[in-house]
């Protein structure tokens, strides 16, 4: 049916839309998290707990099918992604299992020390997440270390230069954006007033770091301009992108949050996409030698195996979409609280 060749660029595309999937659905969550402390009363913070309880588990569901499907179509580049960043792994699991834990716990008793207590555990690990997401992409652009075995020789602090810093930065302010707008749509009365608030902030420290972060890139990685050059219809990326950022307060103004949280589903989409062209055609880019660095080509499994997992794709993909679109439907409508509430 496709050529090999075309069957790798297709499963390229594919886990670029489940990482985007993904980033955007749980980032929002994250972004609840992160401004979770900014509620001033305790009824506020169940409402914003409650506006994703039925929705971050599903989420998460994206961001598994990721990793298989990484594993599955180019399993040379998850073994040394998944050992290269193995303590930053397991941080981001016990984030992500953290957060869970603070969700379903903080209830169960009343007491407002301990309430107090996985409220700062839900905002911790929330953050944390969103900060480690940041700091793995940025090391990715920047390349790794990887040696003639394709082991990477690097440590966790060596990890943390200030170029990956900056981008776990930009991304818990993107994260933070994206959930005020999420929440401006589920709350309501004085809360709804305050998450205003929140929008405008957040949009205004995300709009800085983002110019700050692009200068940076230009500056440290020059090569992630290359291949806006060999394929020039690649500039629609970057000015979509600008376009999504900029129409995000003109919709707030204009009182339209649903078209402000589609902007900021498109930034998410456009950043990723940027992203994807700045690497291409590495999957992770090596810093010593630039041959050493793991391909589309050098990493992906065999032809028949990216055909039948096409296949695969093709039947399930429509049912993880269908099923997501039936569970927002459902809990579409601003969050109340009841006796079932977090």
């Amino acid at each position: 049916m496709f050529d090999y060749d075309t069957l790798t660029l297709i499963w390229f595309a594919l886990l670029g839309v489940l990482l985007i999937g993904y980033v955007i659905l749980d980032g929002f969550d994250l972004g609840v998290g992160i401004l979770h402390p900014i509620a001033r009363t305790d009824r506020d913070r169940r409402i914003m707990m409650n506006s994703i309880g039925p929705l971050w588990d599903g989420n998460e569901v994206w961001l598994v099918t990721f990793g298989g499907a990484l594993f599955a179509a180019f399993p040379v580049a998850y073994a040394t992604v998944f050992s290269g960043f193995y303590v930053a792994f397991m941080l981001l699991l016990f984030c992500l299992i953290f957060r869970a834990v603070s969700l379903e716990f903080r209830s169960k008793v009343e007491s407002k020390r301990w309430r107090r207590v996985w409220d700062v555990g839900f905002f911790g690990s929330s953050f944390g997440a969103a900060f480690l997401f940041g700091v793995a992409g940025g090391n990715v652009m920047l390349g790794m270390p990887l040696d003639d075995r394709l082991i990477i020789e690097q440590s966790v602090l060596e990890q943390l230069s200030p170029y990956p810093l900056a981008v776990g930065a930009l991304t818990v302010l993107l994260f933070a954006m994206h959930g005020s707008i999420f929440l401006y749509l589920k709350t309501e009365d004085e809360l709804q007033v305050q998450v205003e608030r929140w929008v405008w902030r957040s949009f205004g420290l995300f709009l800085v770091a983002y110019i700050l972060v692009t200068m940076f890139t230009l500056v440290r990685i020059p090569r992630a301009t290359q291949n806006f050059e060999d394929y020039p219809w690649l500039w629609a990326a970057p000015v979509l992108n600008v376009l999504a950022i900029a129409n995000i307060p003109r919709a707030m103004y204009l009182k339209r949050p649903g078209y402000a949280f589609l902007s900021s589903c498109a930034t998410i989409a456009a950043l990723a996409t940027l992203f994807a062209a700045a690497i291409y055609p590495h999957l992770l880019p090596s810093s010593i030698v630039p041959d050493n660095g793991l391909t589309l080509f050098n990493a992906r499994s065999s032809e028949k195996t990216l055909g039948i997992m096409l296949i695969v794709a093709v039947i399930g993909l429509p049912l993880v979409l269908t099923y997501t679109g039936v569970i927002y439907w459902v809990f579409r409508g601003k969050t109340k609280l009841d006796r079932s509430s977090y």
